[in-house]
């Protein structure tokens, strides 16, 4: 196996290539930020005063160049239609897409183990077939889908079913506007506004970890190392723990390390539908106004964010060879 410190090169590399192929893809895509926010009376002389503010003056490697050296230095510049610094912009996002995602990989992970623990106990029954087909379709269906489906259920159809008014969940935003609360009541207007993003991201996220859950437990079981362990007549217990739970982790852990990245990138769709003001629905604002900084400054901390869980998952699985438990 390659040394950490090789792979550690490798992942800082591959974040350079991510970063830069994302300059580039930026700058030629269509529109230019100028346009969109100076008057559609001013002169040549006030756009190429605002292009050089904006940073956009000069050929294209020469604002590479500028861009690369300042982000080297700490520095992801100023958001074009904000006019805030970009670190300020994602510090003020971060910390609504970090409880999104945090507490749904959390469920997901808890559910996702126990459903497919008790799928590869029963692994060909008819509860197993049918649980396999719920997950699935679950897993493949769009986050979008869900959340609109889930707005008009709380909604529209509360009111129609009679539901009483603290069964009708808020669909928007994370608090209630109008409502001045403070203290415990703005704590439990805040947590109802959550259970809908959280019920669709919890519910897709568990039904992927139960599917590769159940089919990690039920060949560990299956493996031949596990028979002979069983026909050696050692107790379940110590077959299950020491032989089963170590050889399914491996695949586990990956999954669970690529979905890490989820907890900050992973609610985008969920945002901009419940309008939550995380990193996912400032990323899509962004990229409407042509705001180069901020699209540049919130991929590079998701590109970062992916390849450091990766490296990470990938160092713990290199534990958790079951070659190390012969």
């Amino acid at each position: 196996m390659r040394r950490p410190l090789l792979r550690v090169i490798d992942a800082v590399m591959l974040l350079w290539l991510v970063a830069t192929i994302t300059f580039l893809l930026v700058r030629l895509a269509p529109g230019d930020p100028t346009t969109l926010l100076i008057a559609p009376t001013a002169t040549a002389d006030e756009i190429a005063r605002q292009r050089i503010a904006f940073g956009l003056d000069g050929s294209l490697p020469a604002q590479y160049g500028r861009w690369l050296g300042a982000v080297l230095q700490g520095e992801l510049g100023t958001s074009i239609s904000r006019a805030l610094p970009v670190t300020t912009v994602i510090a003020e996002a971060l910390p609504y897409s970090l409880f999104l995602g945090g507490v749904s990989l959390a469920g997901s992970v808890v559910f996702g183990l126990l459903i497919g623990a008790w799928q590869a106990r029963r692994a060909g029954s008819r509860g197993d077939t049918t649980m396999t087909v719920l997950t699935t379709a679950l897993f493949a269906a769009p986050h979008f889908w869900l959340a609109l489906g889930l707005i008009v259920i709380a909604t529209s159809g509360a009111a129609v079913l009679g539901a009483p008014d603290w069964a009708r969940l808020p669909a928007f935003g994370v608090q209630s506007p109008a409502a001045n609360l403070t203290g415990w009541a703005q704590l439990v207007d805040i947590a109802r506004h959550s259970v809908l993003p959280l019920c669709v991201l919890t519910v897709t996220g568990a039904a992927g970890i139960a599917r590769y859950a159940r089919g990690s437990l039920t060949a560990a079981w299956n493996a031949p190392h596990v028979t002979t362990a069983r026909a050696r007549g050692l107790p379940a217990s110590l077959v299950q723990r020491r032989y089963v739970v170590r050889n399914a982790m491996a695949p586990i852990v990956v999954l669970v390390g690529l979905s890490l990245p989820g907890i900050v990138a992973g609610s985008v769709f969920v945002e901009q539908v419940f309008a939550w003001p995380g990193l996912g629905r400032t990323m899509l604002g962004g990229i409407a106004a042509r705001d180069y900084p901020l699209v540049l400054g919130i991929t590079l901390l998701y590109a970062a964010v992916v390849i450091a869980s990766n490296l990470v998952a990938d160092l713990i699985v290199q534990r958790l060879d079951p070659r190390r438990a012969i």
